[in-house]
């Protein structure tokens, strides 16, 4: 398998093509058109394409190399970072860039990425659009209340950031009961199985769905609550260094906000939840350190009903299964 590492830029993108010695370097515009150029280059059988996960600019690459039936790979850019540490690579260009990814690609041969469905793209830009609008209330918000206090007030200043506070909370509600609408319809059944779960409502069950694709981008709760930020980091070296594990807020931020606010009401009414936050408050934890441990249950709640195909029962302890009783060897003799 040949490994093309892929530099992408908002008109161009660059290719390192691998030869025995070196690599040839092409650079195509990053239109339809020069990505269909790109593409009469490849072989199925042969090629495997590395990009990094660079933004919106590589997104019409990415869909088009997928639709084609090309091997293509989605690589976070802090993987590659590190790797070029590794390199002690001194030299940032484009050129270099695409011939860091081929060399990466051909040490680590990372998994083919898996297309999200044209729904889930859809909701990703609904929750895009939704953060940055809701940033953008929270903004004006703390403006207006900024322009209360003051003793002389411009009162077409004040009223203009009431309209677009309306303006704004109007595209919201818009928005939000648009996705929970294409989540009933594509997602009906996963919908219902999360919203048994107490403390899971329509926003978080459609921001789960979205984020992980309908449950097809992680194998289990761990890997999610990695990807979100909310797993401990542990960082300990000899007997100086011993930090204490906090989470590494990677990942989607906004949901990881939305589980954690939530955590709170969610130990009122579900069982599970509440034992835990308190069995770590009795252990001497911290309530924002037990409010992380209630998240990343929800988390594991939300797999479990999805994997099971049964909606949540509050208070429902597994059981392991029954062991046969060994059956004994009856001997006989003869007289």
């Amino acid at each position: 398998m040949t490994y093309l590492g892929i530099d992408i830029s908002k008109s161009t993108f660059v290719v390192a093509y691998p030869k025995e010695k070196g690599y040839t370097i092409r650079a195509f515009k990053n239109t339809p058109a020069g990505i269909h150029s790109f593409m009469h280059t490849l072989n199925k059988d042969e090629h495997h394409c590395i990009m990094e996960a660079t933004g919106n600019y590589g997104v019409t690459l990415l869909y088009m190399l997928d639709k084609g039936g090309y091997r293509v790979s989605l690589i976070n850019p802090l993987k590659t970072h590190n790797f070029a540490k590794t390199e002690l690579s001194v030299t940032k260009t484009d050129a270099e860039d695409a011939k860091l990814l081929s060399r990466y690609g051909q040490e680590k041969q990372p998994s083919v990425y898996k297309m999200p469905t044209e729904t889930i793209l859809i909701l990703k830009q609904k929750r895009t659009v939704l953060r940055q609008l809701k940033k953008q209330h929270t903004m004006l918000a703390n403006m207006q209340q900024s322009l209360d206090v003051l003793p002389v007030q411009d009162q077409l200043s004040k009223n203009a950031v009431k309209k677009v506070i309306i303006s704004i909370e109007k595209q919201i509600r818009a928005l939000e009961e648009d996705m929970t609408n294409i989540t009933k319809k594509e997602y009906k059944y996963q919908l219902e199985l999360l919203t048994s779960i107490k403390g899971i409502n329509n926003k978080i069950a459609s921001a789960l769905i979205t984020a992980t694709g309908g449950f097809t981008y992680f194998d289990n709760a761990k890997q999610f609550s990695r990807y979100l930020g909310l797993c401990p980091t542990i960082i300990q070296s000899g007997s100086s260094v011993n930090v204490k594990g906090h989470i590494n807020r990677n990942g989607d931020s906004y949901l990881r906000s939305q589980l954690f606010i939530s955590a709170m009401p969610t130990m009122r009414f579900n069982k599970a939840c509440r034992e835990l936050y308190e069995r770590l408050r009795a252990n001497g934890k911290s309530g924002k350190v037990a409010l992380i441990a209630v998240a990343n249950k929800l988390i594991r709640q939300a797999f479990a009903v999805i994997k099971s195909g049964s909606p949540y029962i509050d208070g429902f302890v597994s059981q392991p299964p029954l062991l046969k009783p060994a059956t004994k060897a009856i001997y006989t003799s003869s007289l």
